[in-house]
């Protein structure tokens, strides 16, 4: 009996993607979706209520953000986590900084786990649609369509 329940488990395991078993994978898709990182990494996925594909989740987004910094776009995270390894993403988790509106500082209050598991997730979805666009420079129009930010707080 206890040899046709380890077989069985054996069969599983090898059905299920690599990813799957890896707990951190899961951790991080939980941590993706509960962080919001896909209301601006994943194109229409806040007015869409969230539901888009995951196989388009994190791929970036057109829409800029304008402000008095310039104009920033969501990186595609797919393309982005591929050029660092696991211990380069979690330093850089550290002293990560960013132009408005990324919460950069929640990237820095995660821990090393979260990190790790945020890296293993975005890893497992494999690399996907293409590089946002480049950062526009404060003054300058951007081309595509974006989101103003006002120049001073409206109260």
């Amino acid at each position: 009996m206890k040899l046709k329940r380890l077989l069985a488990l054996l069969l599983l395991c090898l059905a299920l993607p690599a990813a799957a078993a890896d707990p951190l994978v899961l951790r991080g898709r939980y941590i993706v979706q509960t962080s919001g990182c896909n209301t601006c990494h994943t194109a229409l996925y806040g007015m869409l209520g969230g539901n888009v594909p995951e196989s388009d989740w994190l791929t970036g987004d057109k829409v800029g953000w304008r402000g008095v910094w310039g104009t920033t776009y969501a990186t595609n995270l797919r393309i982005y986590m591929q050029s660092m390894t696991e211990e380069q993403w979690v330093q850089k988790g550290r002293t990560f900084t960013s132009r408005p509106p990324m919460p950069w500082f929640a990237i820095q209050a995660m821990s090393d786990d979260d990190l790790r598991a945020l890296y293993r997730y975005v890893r497992s979805l494999g690399v996907a649609g293409k590089p946002a666009p480049s950062y526009v420079m404060p003054l300058v129009t951007p081309r595509g369509p974006y989101v103003q930010f006002p120049l001073l707080p409206v109260f």
